[in-house]
């Protein structure tokens, strides 16, 4: 019996070392994960706020825009993929609604935040909490809406209130998520290793997230091993596809405004690219439906042809519009 995206996902968590999952914001980048060998992947709200409205992530991207985006991004691979949940969308009864609504897109897990409504993005300025009774009532509504719905979908913790109030009290909040069911636990915006590390303790059954902001963030960049160490279990890279594809397509566009294609190496061939879209895999599923007069017509393609132009360039043919 196959299993489920949650069950896949869980199977995940319960394995030995750490598991690294890049971010996406379309179906082209979850495949492009996928084909890299990744055993799941996150959505980034970043990025695909960014990819969708080109906006910043601050609240302006709509719960159906995200969810649309991510039905789009599980139909194109069989790897597990997280949500970014964002502070749910409301109160407790959003955050139920979100649940549901993420379980139906075929999710396997999902990150909820504390943060105020419209939320601030991640390692920037603004960011606010929601008192810490709300905070936890919001994941106990999520774990509520899974167990109406008879699913496992994994349900990530993330607290903002490093950054907002204190270390100390995204400690408080990330125990007490845990206490309500919490499956795993992230702080964001972690300021040293020795604050990663003590995140890690608390809980200590309950698996840990780091969240690996590229290019400047606050959390140190750990390596693997170094993660391992400290006690995470799953690690995201929520800018790199992002920021590597902002990147090439300037370079592309400053080689074509000079009249040159982009250098050779830094862009894929075309039948690499038909490859990585699935024109191969769509040809030989076509073969399963071929008829004989599919067969025909493509062997007579070029008399076929000839055949119509004869038929255009006859003086007495007309077409009346």
């Amino acid at each position: 019996m196959a299993k489920s995206p949650a069950q896949a996902l869980r199977r995940i968590l319960d394995s030995p070392g750490v598991h690294l999952g890049p971010s996406c914001f379309d179906a082209l980048s979850a495949k492009l994960v996928e084909r890299a060998g990744f055993d799941y992947c996150f959505t980034s709200g970043f990025s695909i706020s960014a990819a969708r409205l080109c906006m910043p992530d601050v609240g302006l991207i709509s719960f159906g825009e995200m969810m649309d985006q991510g039905r789009q991004i599980i139909q194109a691979v069989s790897i597990p993929i997280i949500a970014d949940g964002d502070n749910g969308y409301g109160n407790a009864m959003n955050v139920k609604r979100t649940i549901r609504e993420a379980i139906r897109a075929g999710y396997a897990g999902i990150f909820l935040e504390d943060q105020v409504s419209p939320k601030a993005c991640g390692h920037t300025r603004g960011r606010k909490v929601v008192p810490r009774d709300e905070a936890v009532m919001r994941i106990k509504a999520a774990i509520d809406a899974r167990k109406e719905s008879g699913s496992d979908i994994v349900i990530i913790a993330r607290t903002d209130s490093r950054q907002a109030v204190s270390f100390d009290e995204s400690l408080w909040r990330s125990q007490a998520f845990a206490d309500v069911g919490a499956d795993v636990l992230l702080i964001d915006a972690l300021a040293s290793r020795e604050e990663m590390k003590a995140f890690c303790e608390i809980a200590p059954s309950v698996p840990k997230m780091a969240n690996l902001l590229e290019g400047g963030g606050k959390t140190p960049i750990l390596n693997p091993t170094e993660l391992e160490e400290v006690g995470f279990k799953i690690a995201a890279y929520p800018l790199s596809l992002m920021g590597v594809s902002i990147r090439a397509m300037q370079n592309a566009l400053i080689s074509i405004k000079g009249g040159q294609i982009p250098s050779h190496g830094s862009i894929p061939t075309f039948e690499e690219i038909k490859e990585i879209v699935g024109f191969n895999s769509y040809y030989e599923e076509e073969k399963r439906y071929a008829t004989k007069t599919d067969q025909v017509s493509s062997q007579n393609g070029v008399k076929n042809k000839s055949f119509n132009l004869r038929f255009f360039e006859d003086p007495n043919f007309h077409v009346l519009f």
